[in-house]
């Protein structure tokens, strides 16, 4: 599984990084962005910037997608 973020609908809520911070982190812009290990893949973003979900972390990740207000989180399937 694979996370990505689209930050141009992204809201800065943070809600993905309240249920899934090993997957996702607000930066100094208000933006979200994923996290591949202890990398922030802020440059580039967006659909450039697809992560692996860590293991273990599918369930929060999916949770993150469906709370997002924005709608901004997209998963892709291995």
């Amino acid at each position: 599984m694979k996370v990505w973020i689209d930050q141009d609908l992204c809201t800065g809520d943070g809600l993905c990084e309240e249920i899934a911070p090993d997957v996702f982190a607000l930066l100094d812009d208000g933006l979200a962005y994923v996290k591949d290990g202890d990398k922030i893949l802020s440059d580039p973003a967006g659909a450039e910037a697809v992560a692996p979900v860590p293991a273990g972390q599918e369930e929060a990740t999916i949770e993150s997608a469906e709370e997002c207000p924005g709608e901004c989180i997209y998963i892709e399937i291995d």
